[in-house]
């Protein structure tokens, strides 16, 4: 039998020591007595980006903003309806692995302000999830975090 004719398979593995990135969920909260209006707003890729940017501005000044975030998703999808109480608002990130320890003391200690500079109307980020493999947090293939 020549060796071309083996049609045995060859078997190959790979371990991730190391992975690259680190993956988080984050939710938006609000402080108690936030108006239903404000808290009823939908969250925008650029309202997060710049709620991200603005903590680890605040953490760790200029050297801060050079952390790449990578927003994967922001949820929920849509609005709720205006008859409805609000729905949990957040994003999902990715961030190079090395910096998440500094991504994650950035955004829990930081608290926003609205454009009015008072305290009512507040928000901060409460980290849900985080881990270094996007499949083990969302519980399964993750192919609903990528669904338009």
């Amino acid at each position: 039998m020549s060796p071309l004719n083996d049609t045995k398979p060859k078997v190959a593995h790979f371990t991730a020591r190391s992975p690259p990135w680190t993956y988080f969920k984050l939710q938006l909260i609000h402080q108690p007595g936030t108006s239903p209006s404000v808290q009823s707003q939908p969250l925008d890729p650029l309202t997060a980006r710049t709620y991200l940017t603005t903590a680890l501005s605040q953490f760790l000044g200029l050297t801060g903003t050079t952390i790449s975030i990578d927003i994967l998703r922001i949820f929920p999808d849509s609005p709720p309806p205006q008859d409805t109480t609000p729905t949990e608002k957040g994003v999902w990130i990715r961030v190079p692995r090395p910096d998440a320890a500094a991504v994650v003391s950035a955004v829990s200690s930081w608290i926003g302000g609205n454009s009015t500079g008072d305290a009512v109307g507040s928000v901060a980020w409460r980290v849900c999830a985080k881990g270094n493999y996007l499949g083990a947090l969302v519980q399964g293939s993750g192919e609903d975090l990528f669904v338009p």
